[in-house]
């Protein structure tokens, strides 16, 4: 294990928590990982498998050249500034998970020219299924943007995209887990309606969703219309219920939904002066 290798958490909160779990799953060493969080005492379970886990950030940032800053946004203020005078531009990269903070703003506060990558991944890197966006400024490295894809594609696809499209994704991706989850909890409550017990209708819905998604990803790049195409017929069952579904307005509540999650998104960040 080099240094290179190291990858430092800063804040060990639920998405922190998962991105660990992520790594150990895709074979990444215990060694080689670092997690902070002000309770410390909530790490212990990782601290137990060979994790180094603190409250020390400055710690942290000297153990690791890539340094993952997951905390909420008003924290990232006091945090820059903890972990700044231990930052050195030709060893370290840093890459933020905070919605609605710029690179511009993250290196306003750090005063310290270290690369910076935005990152947006969803809280399917613990099973390493996540659709994790990617961004960095044009005058970055390809390097940079290069070391997030390798570190982050072990936790599931990635896409790298335009910093004005974080936002976006954020509504889309890392909020969208819960709006597909909600769906399928929906689901589920019809198959109780219609007959199955609980834990058969989570099971049916969720398998019969993951099928969909896998249609889409497959290879085959089709468009999710043309799948619908081809399992309604005139008269049919399948035609009866979205037609009902769109009726109650399913699809423009699924966009509306996001479209309010991306504007709440742009305004969760407050600089400090």
């Amino acid at each position: 294990m080099t240094e290179q290798q190291r990858i430092a958490v800063l804040g060990g909160g639920n998405l922190g928590l998962a991105m660990t779990e992520g790594w150990l799953a895709a074979g990444v060493s215990p060694a080689a990982l670092y997690v902070t969080r002000r309770s410390v005492e909530r790490l212990k379970s990782l601290a137990e498998r060979g994790v180094s886990t603190s409250a020390d950030n400055t710690a942290a940032a000297r153990f690791a050249r890539a340094l993952v800053v997951s905390v909420r946004p008003g924290q990232l203020d006091a945090l820059l500034a903890e972990i700044a005078p231990a930052l050195r531009p030709e060893e370290h990269i840093l890459m933020s998970t905070v919605s609605g903070v710029s690179i511009a703003q993250i290196r306003e506060r750090l005063a310290v020219d270290v690369p910076v990558v935005r990152v947006m991944p969803t809280i399917a890197v613990a099973v390493r299924e996540s659709m994790t966006c990617l961004a960095c400024t044009e005058d970055a490295s390809n390097a940079a943007i290069a070391q997030a894809e390798a570190i982050f594609g072990q936790l599931g696809t990635t896409l790298a995209i335009r910093e004005e499209q974080m936002t976006p994704a954020t509504a889309l991706c890392a909020c969208g887990v819960a709006f597909f989850l909600r769906a399928i909890r929906a689901a589920s409550q019809g198959g109780v309606q219609v007959g199955f017990h609980a834990d058969e209708a989570i099971r049916l819905a969720a398998q019969t969703a993951r099928g969909a998604a896998t249609l889409l990803l497959g290879g085959t790049a089709q468009h999710p219309e043309t799948v619908i195409d081809s399992v309604t017929t005139p008269l049919g069952v399948t035609i009866a219920g979205l037609n009902e579904m769109e009726h109650s307005g399913f699809s423009s509540a699924m966009i509306r939904g996001i479209v309010v999650a991306a504007g709440k998104a742009a305004g969760l960040y407050v600089g400090g002066a």
